[in-house]
């Protein structure tokens, strides 16, 4: 199973790297907003040190843009939009879902509807050309550095605590606003009782 190949890259080396991109995109994101906020901020959803967004970000984007790695100015573009674009899709998906959005760009100059702004966008093209520069190839050569056994092993638990963590979190979140609609609920029939008897 984990031989098997996408986009060029078998499923081993694509989880692998998923799992080091959502711990990195974890760590600079806590690091940047505990600066910003003056004191330890996790950026995470769960409890744990992971960020999918940038682990599909950095996935997809090495997969989607590494043929312009011999082309800064595109690479930079391309990466710049198609981050912007797929953070927007995940917030429009997160305000669907859960009704907010992890993320508050309102009070950044040249945003749109506080989920992106141009200086997440400038930034998401700097991150393109690290990725495909700088960075993913030394990823691969972490991940082949580790034996192939251990690495599976070591991604399934990781996996697994994640998954954990995450359903332990949305069973929070789902208990509250089912709290909440309940109240709701009784409101409207105490003001319906009311208005009637």
């Amino acid at each position: 199973m984990w031989s098997k190949e996408m986009f060029g890259t078998d499923l081993y080396h694509l989880t692998a790297a998923f799992i080091i991109y959502s711990m990195l995109g974890w760590l600079v994101e806590s690091i940047y907003m505990s600066l910003c906020n003056r004191k330890l901020t996790n950026r995470g959803f769960g409890r744990g040190p992971f960020c999918p967004i940038y682990g599909f970000g950095g996935v997809i984007g090495y997969l989607i843009l590494h043929p312009l790695r011999g082309h800064l100015v595109q690479l930079y573009l391309v990466g710049a939009l198609l981050a912007t674009a797929f953070e927007y899709l995940v917030g429009r998906l997160m305000l669907k879902i859960f009704g907010e959005v992890w993320w508050d760009y309102n009070e950044k100059p040249c945003n749109f509807q506080g989920i992106i702004c141009l200086e997440s966008t400038v930034a998401w093209g700097f991150y393109a050309i690290i990725i495909i520069v700088f960075l993913h190839g030394r990823i691969i050569n972490f991940i082949d550095y580790c034996d192939v056994l251990w690495g599976v092993r070591i991604c399934m638990l990781v996996l697994c605590v994640v998954t954990v963590d995450y359903l332990f979190r949305l069973y929070h979140i789902f208990r509250e606003n089912l709290i909440e609609y309940k109240e709701k609920i009784r409101d409207r029939y105490q003001a319906f009782r009311t208005r009637w008897y």
